[in-house]
Parts: C-alpha cells; sequence; structure tokens
C-alpha cells in the first residue's frame, strides 16, 4: 500500500471518536467483519489509527478506497466544515431524467480536461445527495488529499451545497464542471453559509417551517406592587401577549435552522419630497446587507422580545431565507414611501 495512502487513513481514522470507529470503518465496508472484531479499541487512538492501516495493508487499499472513507467521515461530521449554497438554473421549464453515470462521466471528464492532476471520488446516498470529493492539484504537483472540496448535490433539483478548500481559484472549474455535468445554464451563489449542512438544506428545500420560538424576559421578583398602578401592569402584560402573537403570526412556533451568514444585494428607489430637490437624478439606492452570527436565526428569534426591537420585525430582517431561494427572482418594489428605504 501506498506510503500516501497509508498515513491518509491513518489520519482519518484520528478524527473519529472513539466510540464510533467501528460503526464508520463498518459503514466503510473495506475491512470485514472478522478484522474489524480483532481492532483491540481499548488502545489509544494513534495505536488503532496503526492497527487499521495494518488491516487495510493486507486488503492492498488504494487512493480511491481512503477517499470514500473520507467521504463517509464527512457525510457523517458534516458540521466539520463550513458550507455554501449554490442554486443553478436552466433557460426553459424542460427537465431532465438524472443519469448517475452520465453524471459522473461529464463532471470528470470537464474537470480533468481542465486540470490533470485532480483527485475526484463520488458516493451516492439513499436522500438522493450525491457526495463528490475533489483533491486539487498543480500541473506540476500531484493532488493534496488534505485540501479538498466537498460538493453535495440532490439530483432533481438546482441546488448544491459546496465546502471548498484553500484553493478558492479552482472553484470556476468547478462550478463550470456542475452546471455541465447537470445540464444547467447557470450557477449563482446564494450567500448562505452555515457549518450545519442539514439546516442549509431545510431552507432551501421549504423542509421547516419558518417559525421563532418566542422567549421573554425573566420578569423582576420581590418588587413592591403597591404603588403600581394596575394599569401599567395591565398594558405590561397586554404588550407581552401583543409580541407573543406576532411572533406566532409571522413565525410559527417550530425550531428554526442553523445558518450562521446571509447576503443579499438591496435595490430600490429613495424618494424625498419634490419641494427639497434634494436628488438631482433619479437613480436606484444599491447596497449589500450582511448578517453573521453563531446562529443567526435565533439572534433574531429574540430581538422583540428582548425589547430590542418592534414586533413584528422588519421584512429585511425576516426574510432571508426567502431572498436567498428568491435568488434569482428579486423584484423592484414601487410602492416605496417618501424618505424610506425598502427591500426588493
Amino acid at each position: 500500500m501506498d506510503e500516501v495512502v497509508a498515513e491518509y487513513i491513518r489520519r482519518t481514522v484520528l478524527k473519529i471518536p472513539r466510540d464510533e470507529i467501528l460503526a464508520v470503518l463498518r459503514q466503510w465496508g473495506f475491512l470485514s467483519d472478522t478484522q474489524l472484531g480483532a481492532i483491540n479499541l481499548r488502545q489509544t487512538k494513534e495505536s488503532i489509527s496503526q492497527e487499521v492501516v495494518q488491516l487495510c495493508e493486507e486488503n492492498s487499499a488504494d487512493l480511491k478506497q481512503a477517499a470514500i472513507l473520507d467521504i463517509i467521515y464527512n457525510n457523517i461530521y458534516p458540521n466539520k466544515r463550513m458550507w455554501s449554497v449554490y442554486q443553478m438554473k436552466k433557460t426553459g421549464e424542460e427537465t431532465d431524467l438524472f443519469d448517475f453515470s452520465n453524471f459522473k462521466k461529464k463532471f470528470k471528464g470537464r474537470l480533468q480536461s481542465a486540470l490533470k492532476n485532480v483527485t475526484i471520488s463520488f458516493r451516492e446516498y439513499e436522500d438522493n445527495a450525491i457526495w463528490i470529493r475533489i483533491a486539487w492539484g498543480t500541473p506540476y504537483t500531484k493532488p493534496n488529499q488534505y485540501k479538498t472540496s466537498y460538493v453535495v448535490y440532490h439530483s432533481q433539483t438546482p441546488y448544491v451545497f459546496i465546502s471548498v478548500s484553500v484553493l478558492k481559484s479552482n472553484l470556476p472549474l468547478l462550478c463550470q464542471a456542475l452546471v455541465v455535468a447537470s445540464n444547467y445554464h447557470d450557477i449563482r451563489e446564494m450567500e448562505l453559509r452555515s457549518h450545519c449542512l442539514n439546516s442549509l438544506k431545510d431552507i432551501v428545500f421549504k423542509r421547516y417551517s419558518q417559525n421563532f420560538q418566542t422567549h421573554y424576559p425573566k420578569q423582576q421578583k420581590n418588587v413592591p406592587t403597591e404603588n403600581v398602578d394596575v394599569r401599567i401592569i395591565q398594558e405590561d402584560k397586554s404588550e407581552k401577549e401583543r409580541i407573543q402573537r406576532v411572533n406566532q403570526e409571522v413565525f410559527g412556533d417550530g425550531p428554526q435552522p442553523k445558518l450562521e451568514f446571509a447576503q443579499y444585494k438591496l435595490e430600490t428607489m429613495f424618494k424625498s419630497d419634490p419641494n427639497m430637490d434634494v436628488l438631482e437624478r433619479r437613480e436606484p439606492f444599491r447596497c449589500l446587507v450582511k448578517f453573521s452570527s453563531p446562529d443567526l436565526l435565533e439572534s433574531l428569534k429574540s430581538l422583540a422580545p428582548a425589547g430590542m426591537a418592534d414586533a413584528p420585525l422588519s421584512p429585511l430582517l425576516t426574510c432571508i431565507p426567502q431572498k436567498a431561494r428568491n435568488y434569482f427572482k428579486i423584484r423592484e418594489r414601487k410602492d416605496v414611501l417618501p424618505g424610506s428605504f425598502v427591500s426588493p
């Protein structure tokens, strides 16, 4: 077995939690049940990894098998990577029957024609998700197995989830290969990023009800009430009930996906008093809106209950998932109030 393959298998095993090593190796399917049963899990992880390498050497493991193990690891632990969402588009409404073999042939052909030193591996899962692993090289160097790009493409959908390596210069080649292999004509980044791949899928596939669970600040205790107007207490209670009702009407009461980054463009008109003559020319106002947080939607949901924003929240905040899904459908709004900015 090649030393590069042995070292890569060793490092992959070291990344797996001890209690799950056997389960991952069993899903890999390269080692027999007898070989798996012989692995001593009570020793150090370094010793376990060396033992796994020895067993793989007995089976003459190659780079292809090592790449499949890496795909399985990333499929089980996708949150170890940062994922971005891309949307592809057709010129018409035509639909094509998906052929996995044809997809692989076109994808590999396009990439390898542009860059010879590249390793491409595929694995298809039951939920119609195709996992693609790409190890990039240069015209003068072999593919670097430790700087890989990952692509998750759900057939019969226009959505692609990409986790790029440090070599971002290869991203255009990757996008071009995806468009050609899937018979689309265009691909755009949707500006949604997160370590939680499943949450991104929930957003673009509309597998969740965009619901924010309301949370209210704890009421102060031991506050003397003899001098407090009952009307103030009732007004405060009514306001909290209104916030709860409005939040539920806008967001519902279900869980929200974990999102870490969102970005979209605004293009709208600024209208001022004609008598003031502030603007010399009627041109659209353009800007780029970015949101980032360890848990973006959770942060937004707490604004109104915490008293940091009025309820309901502005559409600029509540429409982030819809903005991404409607990337190709942004339209200019006509109903702009004087002196105001709105989202398209």
